[in-house]
């Protein structure tokens, strides 16, 4: 690199490149209506999730079936007992992957940090798998447990084989990739082996928001809120992380608290998630890198709006299942994949994964 100033352009000012950037008010100023216009769109994409779907209602029906108390009209019936916990299941579960997939991302250095792709999602599946076959748990209170134990080992261990403090993006990926293929191996084994687990889970296995009921909201809420706090309060170490251990250190902060914090934080939000409605892949990876082109690496403002947009992204694709699969449905994890597919291969294509 060169340590000589760069010659003056002719007619040109004599003020550094750097000065053409926006002062770090008006970023603020930026960032926060972008934030603003995004919880816009939230409330647009909930709205929309609530009057869509595969029994068509009109707006004056939808608005009856909100506000009404004639718990016995086919309007209040589809909205309140099957759209509004579909679509409050589909905010928790949207904003705990996003805020998963940038915690990951932030954590490893790896653009490729994923839920799914790592083989996280997989892991609470293989456990709430064996605990629906092998001792006969139903419930999600029962098996939530599991789901959060698989979560956290998977974690581990794809952590811990990827090489820890010295794990490259390439490493974690081929680990979370041989985990990911054999657990879902794992997990199709046991439910072709057992036409009763095959039955009860054949729609959960591929990611679904069908089977939403309000008691299911109110017992993932907990866990996602918690994990949803304990990311947002990560931003700053994360942040500091990001220039190297000895330099967070400096900084005062503790790398080996925060990655055990990290872990806790996804372990939470992917567990819960995906104890309520199955394993759902590229959430968690589309939406930090979007983000990442709004507001810059700064994770105290990706995170807020991962926590957002992630949502938008999974109800979306909800709506569009349902619009699409008329007069049943398409399941939410076959459009995220179908959709994150295509963006997968063109994040490859622009040969990121390699210079990570």
């Amino acid at each position: 690199m060169s340590l000589t100033k760069p010659p003056r352009a002719r007619g040109g000012s004599a003020e550094p490149a750097a000065a053409g950037r926006r002062p770090p008010a008006a970023r603020t100023a930026l960032r926060a209506a972008g934030l603003a216009a995004a919880l816009a769109v939230l409330l647009a994409v909930l709205a929309l999730s609530i009057g869509v779907g595969a029994k068509q209602l009109s707006v004056t029906e939808v608005w009856h079936g909100l506000v009404d108390s004639d718990s016995d009209s086919d309007s209040w019936t589809v909205v309140h007992e099957m759209r509004l916990p579909r679509t409050l299941l589909g905010l928790l579960v949207g904003t705990a992957l996003g805020l998963a997939g940038g915690v990951m991302q932030a954590l490893t250095r790896n653009p490729l940090a994923d839920p799914g792709l790592l083989g996280i999602n997989a892991g609470a599946s293989a456990a709430v798998v064996s605990a629906g076959t092998f001792l006969g748990i139903a419930t999600f209170d029962g098996y939530v447990w599991f789901a959060l134990a698989g979560t956290a080992a998977v974690a581990v261990l794809v952590y811990a084989v990827g090489g820890g403090r010295g794990a490259t993006p390439a490493r974690l990926a081929l680990a979370g990739s041989a985990l990911n293929a054999t657990l879902f191996s794992y997990v199709s084994a046991v439910m072709l082996l057992d036409t009763g687990a095959l039955e009860k889970m054949r729609f959960w296995t591929v990611g679904s928001l069908a089977s939403a009921q309000s008691g299911t909201v109110l017992r993932v809420l907990p866990f996602i809120a918690t994990g949803l706090l304990l990311a947002l309060a990560l931003a700053r170490p994360l942040n500091a992380m990001a220039l190297g251990d000895d330099s967070a250190r400096a900084l005062g902060a503790r790398p080996e608290l925060i990655r055990a914090a990290a872990i806790v934080a996804v372990t939470l939000l992917c567990g819960a998630a995906t104890a309520a409605c199955g394993p759902i892949v590229f959430v968690g990876l589309m939406v930090p890198h979007f983000v990442r082109a709004l507001t810059g690496p700064d994770l105290r403002w990706l995170f807020p709006y991962c926590a957002v947009l992630a949502p938008v992204l999974l109800l979306g694709a909800d709506v569009l299942g349902r619009v699409l699969g008329r007069p049943g449905e398409l399941q939410v994890g076959i459009v995220t994949a179908v959709l994150g597919g295509p963006f997968f291969l063109w994040f490859a294509r622009r040969g990121k994964v390699a210079r990570a």
